[in-house]
């Protein structure tokens, strides 16, 4: 097994959609679906991060914009496709080491002619704004004629296979010949976003150009350019399609221009030379983010694919965007942005690429107005974050959906999931923590934490009777159960995210003085208000079961009719148990991921390991992991309270959520918060890494017995550190002097000097 790659060995255009997924190229500015070319099935996907429109559509949608991709060959005629000839051999790869898509088979068409195909594409992580194509065509037992049809397609529409919600985003203004190469610019309905794709194709041999014939046309919004190419047996014949992509979000005059000269620089330049510094940008990535795992071949290969998407989805350059909830791979979701990026992606890159990090916190400060807009539409204060959102903060989650029969139901999250509020906060503060970027906290965190509390201070409900603050009619992680009160999560996060706010707000006044007067008259904030924050924090109320430490998901979640997990499918999932309705799910204690699970995990501190046992032990008999986000929290909590075999089987949950489609919709785009999640169970969960109230890093490790070794690298704070457990032993190495916990011992680490901690 090749521990780099990702191989699909047979032809099936039933998978072809999945595979699409699973095979997309993307380098943060973009998402190229990994749609075969020589096929007539699958879903056409190029997607540019921050391109929402709505026209028809319910709500604002990622824009499925012009496919630049679309090539076709014929020889004497007779069309290259998969689906008319008989196959002889097929490989498809993704190679995560250089994200490089590889295409390789061999056809006999309908008239006897053998021809072998490989192509080869990439999506520039030198050049975001580059792709390139090249194809090697052999002629196995002929000689003839090619004719090589190169196309910008626009036509493409977003739910092309959905008669009820299909819809095209832009309109095509300009079509443009190139001589040689091919232009097209089309605009957005709503949002009059221009995007510009423009492509050209070459064939040398010994330098001469051994394209003849060219021909350009326009087919209504499609636009061609054509080239003859006659060709021998048993000779290979390589031919390179150039493209380059620039919208009027790069803030460049002239795109036409401007678009027809890159592609040029590119052509001169050549396809090998970009291909090139793509690689060796793409090898020194691996250096800082590879996780290596020795002895499971199958738990190194899905760790890989699983970070090579995280990474991919990413674009520390552009703060105005972050990642959706199926990254840049899909339309599922409608591209939009959810908690899944806080909460599973971030501490990835926080640990791995903070500068990136800190740009996808950016992308909440710069919709900071729209959030404000949310709370002040909902009658609250402050900042209230979007269930939902996309390029600018304000509420897009639809109002109607489908429930698990298929029938028409009305979508409450974007009215009462309101803990996305708190977990933006808490992916500042972990940010901070972390890189201990003062600057960072000072200019953004501040006014961040600030706005929530005064969200939550206008959310609370103060009862009276019991002298409590409550939060009513909430939705928690947990889906299943709507318009509850008391969320156990929902109340934590908010009380934590109350103090958190006043203890910045103490530590603001110290480092900034000036910052902070500025803050309290832009906000309208004084003393007592900081001091209401503590005070409510401290009553907040959280259910739990007559005084144990078992917590109440919500209040009443333990009057609702037991149903205990019992079945499970060939991917190890959950099957519903026996008798219960799938249009009644709320009158059971099922749930439907991790909610009590998952606070415990993220305010560790703040527990203790008895409450962690006792409430995962109960919890985990009733989810039924109907969200990816779920298998990656059970398996670091499971390594934390001993539940060893569990947590290894959720790991794989995990892993493999796209490449065994064990979610059932990998075709619809990428599990991102799944791939974040799979980092999390490496590094939080097998690597046992915490950080406790002290600000040290903690390690308490446990490896499956057929691992015999996990190797990852860290950032923390100014340092590198590198991380290689054994069975027997643990080897550190810092760059930096660096104060570490392992097993409830304290180590220092001097700086490039190796340590070794037996186990």
């Amino acid at each position: 097994m090749n521990l780099w790659k990702i191989i699909q060995n047979n032809y099936n255009p039933k998978e072809n959609r999945k595979n699409e997924t699973i095979f997309t190229l993307a380098n943060g500015y973009r998402g190229l679906r990994g749609y075969n070319e020589f096929s007539n099935y699958g879903w056409k996907g190029n997607f540019i991060a921050g391109i929402y429109d709505k026209s028809e559509a319910q709500i604002q949608e990622i824009v499925n914009n012009p496919d630049p991709l679309a090539i076709n060959f014929y020889i004497n005629g007779e069309k290259i496709n998969l689906d008319d000839g008989k196959i002889l051999k097929y490989e498809r790869t993704l190679n995560m080491k250089n994200a490089t898509l590889n295409t390789n088979f061999e056809l006999e068409l309908g008239s006897g002619k053998i021809v072998e195909v490989f192509s080869e594409r990439f999506v520039s992580k030198n050049n975001l704004h580059r792709w390139g194509a090249k194809y090697q065509i052999v002629p196995k037992n002929f000689s003839g004629k090619l004719v090589i049809e190169s196309i910008i397609d626009g036509t493409v529409t977003n739910s092309a296979n959905d008669p009820y919600n299909e819809v095209k985003h832009y309109c095509v203004k300009k079509i443009k010949d190139l001589r040689p190469g091919i232009l097209l610019n089309s605009q957005t309905r709503d949002k009059k976003i221009s995007v510009v794709e423009s492509t050209t194709i070459r064939c040398f041999k010994e330098s001469e150009n051994l394209l003849t014939n060219r021909k350009f046309i326009v087919l209504g919004e499609q636009v061609k350019e054509l080239y003859e190419l006659n060709i021998k047996e048993n000779q290979a014949y390589i031919i390179y399609k150039f493209g380059v992509t620039y919208t009027s979000r790069d803030n460049i005059p002239n795109l036409d221009e401007f678009s027809e000269k890159e592609l040029n620089n590119f052509t001169f330049g050549g396809y090998e030379d970009e291909l090139e510094k793509h690689i060796n940008i793409w090898n020194k990535i691996w250096e800082d983010i590879d996780i290596e795992i020795r002895g499971d071949e199958k738990a190194q290969l899905g760790i890989r694919f699983n970070v090579f998407h995280l990474v991919s989805c990413a674009n520390k350059d552009d703060p105005r965007v972050s990642i959706p909830a199926k990254g840049l791979h899909g339309e599922g979701y409608k591209g939009h942005i959810f908690w899944d990026t806080e909460i599973y992606m971030l501490p990835f890159f926080i640990y791995t690429q903070p500068e990136t990090a800190k740009s996808l916190l950016l992308y909440r400060y710069n919709t900071l107005s729209g959030a404000r807009m949310n709370a002040m539409l909902n009658g609250y204060k402050g900042a209230q974050f979007a269930w939902e959102s996309t390029d600018d903060g304000l509420e897009t989650t639809p109002k109607w959906g489908k429930d698990y029969l298929g029938n028409p139901v009305r979508i409450w999250t974007g009215d009462e999931e309101i803990h996305i509020t708190a977990d933006v906060a808490f992916a500042y503060w972990e940010y901070y923590r972390t890189t201990n970027d003062e600057q960072f906290m000072i200019d953004y965190g501040a006014e961040i934490f600030f706005d929530t509390a005064k969200f939550w201070e206008s959310r609370v409900e103060y009862n009276y009777q019991k002298d409590r603050y409550e939060i009513n009619s909430v939705i928690g992680p947990d889906e299943f159960h709507e318009h509850v009160n008391n969320n156990a999560y929902t109340n934590y996060m908010a009380k934590w995210n109350l103090a958190k706010a006043n203890e910045i707000s103490n530590w603001l006044k110290e480092k900034d003085p000036i910052k902070y007067e500025r803050l309290c008259v832009d906000l309208g904030l004084s003393e007592k208000d900081f001091t209401k924050w503590t005070n409510i924090s401290e009553k907040i109320y959280i259910p739990k079961y007559n005084g144990t430490k078992l917590i109440e998901q919500f209040e009443g979640y333990f009057n609702l009719k037991d149903c205990v997990i019992t079945e499970w499918d060939k991917n190890k999932m959950p099957i519903w148990p026996k008798g219960v309705e799938l249009d009644k799910l709320n009158k059971t204690q099922l749930v439907k991921q991790a909610d009590v699970v998952m606070l415990l995990l993220l305010l560790e501190d703040e527990f203790d390991e008895e409450t962690m046992e006792i409430n995962y032990k109960y919890y985990e008999k009733r989810t039924m992991h109907k969200s990816s986000l779920s298998p990656s929290m059970y398996s670091i909590m499971g390594l934390k309270v001993g539940d060893t075999h569990n947590a290894y089987e959720y790991f794989f949950k995990t892993v493999m959520t796209d490449l065994q489609d064990n979610q059932g919709n990998t075709e619809f785009g990428l599990h991102a918060a799944s791939t974040g999640g799979s980092w999390q169970c490496a590094i939080f969960g097998f690597g046992g890494l915490s950080v406790d109230q002290e600000g040290v890093l903690n390690f308490k490790p446990w490896l499956p017995e057929q691992w015999k070794e996990l190797s990852f690298k860290l950032r923390w704070r100014d340092a590198k550190l590198k991380v290689d457990i054994l069975q027997d032993k643990i080897v550190f190495l810092s760059d930096q002097t660096l104060k570490i916990r392992v097993f409830s011992k304290d180590y220092i680490l001097e700086q490039n000097k190796p340590f070794t901690c037996q186990r």
